[in-house]
């Protein structure tokens, strides 16, 4: 089955697109590769997203903000939660999700976004199955 090559971006890439990231390879690793960026990555993952990505069974572990630049240029697709334009380099489709920025929220209401984006990340895998499998000549 083809595997789709998407890019999740955040502002630092230190909370939203980690967990999208991490969701999308926990989720999703049969249809999709899954890497995230950020617009001006952060010094470091935030503390809160990597405990509360714990609570879904799923480490963070070894990740570490990273800009665009270190990404590479060839995906299917990416997934734009930063709230800001992309910068005009940016060849493949963008599909914006508005997902607010955790970084200074209480924990319940950065685990109400870590809910959200799981939601979405699901949503997308499902769309990209159908899509693989439409391509194949199946279902």
């Amino acid at each position: 089955m083809r595997r789709y090559r998407v890019l999740f971006v955040c502002i630092g890439n230190a909370c939203r697109s980690q967990m999208a990231e991490a969701f999308a390879r926990a989720y999703g690793s049969d249809i999709l590769i899954a890497q995230s960026a950020g617009l001006w990555p952060a010094g470091a993952i935030s503390g809160v997203t990597r405990a509360l990505m714990l609570e879904k069974d799923i480490s963070l572990q070894g990740a570490v903000p990273k800009g665009l630049d270190e990404t590479g240029t060839d995906f299917y697709l990416i997934v734009n939660m930063s709230g800001e334009p992309l910068p005009e380099s940016v060849s493949a489709p963008v599909r914006e999700w508005d997902v607010e920025d955790p970084v200074w929220l209480p924990d319940e209401l950065h685990r109400e976004v870590r809910e959200r984006i799981e939601t979405l990340v699901r949503g997308l895998i499902d769309e990209l199955r159908r899509a693989a499998a439409g391509e194949s000549g199946c279902g």
